[in-house]
């Protein structure tokens, strides 16, 4: 083999070690963007997770407390009810002469 054959060749071996090394190169790199993507995208997803778990529960203990508020409404207006009925009763005896408080 004469001088500029192996030279050549030489070359031609360097140059493919090089292409080598940069393809190595840039499927790492590659490859670490994808890590990077997928472990981003899991976070988000997580942080989606909770955030919707959060507002649930809050939707939920929100709905306890109107249920509670609504369930004090009632019982206030039927006492009111009540107490309003009793007094129509009380006036309606007395109209009528029939009042049953024997305290007079």
């Amino acid at each position: 083999m004469d001088t500029n054959t192996q030279n050549l060749s030489q070359k031609s071996d360097e140059v493919a070690g090089h292409a080598q090394e940069k393809k190595d190169e840039m499927m790492s790199k590659a490859s670490d963007a994808t890590q990077i993507t997928k472990d981003k995208a899991s976070d988000t997803t997580q942080t989606a997770k909770d955030k919707a778990s959060s507002t649930a529960q809050s939707a939920q203990q929100s709905a306890h407390e109107t249920k509670d508020q609504a369930g004090n409404i009632l019982q206030k207006t039927g006492e009111q009810v009540k107490s309003m009925a009793q007094g129509a009763t009380d006036a309606m005896k007395s109209t009528l002469g029939i009042n049953t408080d024997t305290t007079s």
